[in-house]
C-alpha cells in the first residue's frame, strides 16, 4: 500500500489574472475559470488550482504572499484511503470525509489524500544514443517550440524541523528517503520505486516554513530546452537553468513564479527501487547542480540570456527569506 505521487496542487495568489497567464504560458490546459478560482490539468490530468490567498476555503498559508497552501495525494483505492485516514487521524486539522481525508504536517502545511484522478497515458518519447545503446535510429531528436507538462513530479519546502517532517512523511504516509542533507535535507519518495524524490523537506539555517519551488515532468532534455526558451520569449523571468542536477540527475530549468517562490521544468530523473541505499550529501553549489547556466537562454537569439531575467546570485536552496 503506497501514495501514487501528486494529484493535485491549490495556490494561495494575489493576481489571478496574471498566474493565469503564466499557467497556460506554461504548458497546462485551463479547465475552468472565475472571479474567485482557476483550475488547470497537466497531461495526465493532474491539477494545479489557483485561488485568491485570502479565499477562506484554504488552508491556512505557512508563509506571507502568494505560494502553495496544499498538497494532494493520490491513492489507488476508497480502501487505502481510509487506511491513511486511520494514519492522520491524530494530526493536527485532521479530517475525513470518505472521499477525502487530510491534516497538517509539521511545517503548518495542508496534506489531503483521495483516490487519484489521475490518468494513466501514453505518451511518445524519443530514445537517446549512448555508446552501447541506439535507442533512436533513423529519426532525428526533437525541438519543440513549447512544453507540455506532464505532472506535477514534486514539491519542495524549506521546514522548520526537517527531522519531524521526515518522520511524519514516513510514518504516517510511508514515504521512502532516497537521500539526505544530514539534519538539513531530506528528499523523500512515494513508495520503494519511483523517481527520485516526490517532496523535498530542507531546513535553512535560521529555521522557517516557506514554499521553494514546484516541479513539473516533462518528456526529456529537449522539451525542458524548448518549454524554457519558449517561457523566456513570453517574457517570464529566469531564476537559474538550463542545468543538471547531480544528486537526481535530472535536467532543470527554474522560473519565477507569480503563484510563488519558484517553478522548473525537469526530465531524466533517477529511477529508484528498494535496493537503494540513501545517500549523505553536504549542501552546496556544486551538490546542487553539475552545471547550470546563469540568466538562461535567450528563446529568439539561442544564446546565453544577458537581459533583466538573470538569475539571483544567491543559491536557489539557501535562499534569504523574502
Amino acid at each position: 500500500m503506497s501514495i501514487l505521487g501528486i494529484d493535485e496542487i491549490t495556490f494561495g495568489v494575489e493576481d489571478l489574472a496574471l498566474c493565469q497567464r503564466f499557467f497556460a504560458d506554461w504548458g497546462l490546459t485551463l479547465l475552468s475559470h472565475s472571479a474567485t478560482e482557476q483550475v488547470f490539468e497537466t497531461l495526465n490530468g493532474c491539477r494545479v488550482v489557483i485561488k485568491h490567498k485570502d479565499d477562506a476555503s484554504l488552508p491556512p498559508a505557512i508563509e506571507t504572499g502568494p505560494t502553495l497552501r496544499e498538497v494532494v495525494w493520490g491513492v489507488e483505492s476508497d480502501d487505502d484511503l481510509a487506511w491513511y485516514a486511520d494514519r492522520m487521524a491524530s494530526k493536527p486539522g485532521y479530517f475525513f470525509t470518505g472521499q477525502h481525508a487530510g491534516c497538517l504536517d509539521p511545517n503548518g502545511l495542508g496534506v489531503r489524500l483521495q483516490k487519484s484522478i489521475k490518468r494513466d497515458i501514453e505518451i511518445e518519447c524519443v530514445g537517446h544514443n549512448s555508446w552501447n545503446e541506439r535507442g533512436r535510429i533513423n529519426q532525428p531528436s526533437p525541438i519543440y517550440d513549447q512544453a507540455t507538462p506532464i505532472e506535477v513530479g514534486h514539491v519542495v519546502f524549506f521546514v522548520n524541523d526537517v527531522m519531524a517532517c521526515e518522520a511524519f512523511y514516513r510514518d504516517t504516509l510511508d514515504f521512502v528517503t532516497s537521500d539526505r542533507y544530514p539534519q538539513k535535507g531530506a528528499f523523500m519518495r512515494c513508495s520503494e520505486k519511483g523517481g527520485h524524490h516526490d517532496i523535498f523537506l530542507l531546513q535553512p539555517p535560521e529555521p522557517r516554513a516557506g514554499l521553494n519551488h514546484v516541479a513539473f515532468a516533462v518528456r526529456d532534455i529537449h522539451e525542458v530546452f524548448g518549454g524554457g526558451m519558449n517561457i523566456s520569449r513570453l517574457g517570464w523571468d529566469t531564476e537559474l537553468g538550463p542545468g543538471r542536477h547531480p544528486i537526481s540527475s535530472a535536467f532543470f530549468w527554474y522560473f519565477r513564479n507569480p503563484a510563488g517562490a519558484l517553478v522548473e521544468y525537469y526530465a531524466d530523473e533517477d529511477e529508484l527501487t528498494a535496493e537503494w541505499q540513501p545517500r549523505d550529501f553536504e549542501p552546496g553549489p556544486t551538490v546542487f547542480a553539475e552545471w547550470a547556466i546563469s540568466g538562461g537562454i535567450d528563446g529568439n537569439t539561442r544564446r546565453q540570456s544577458s537581459g533583466p531575467q538573470a538569475a539571483s546570485k544567491t543559491f536557489i536552496t539557501a535562499r534569504d527569506k523574502p
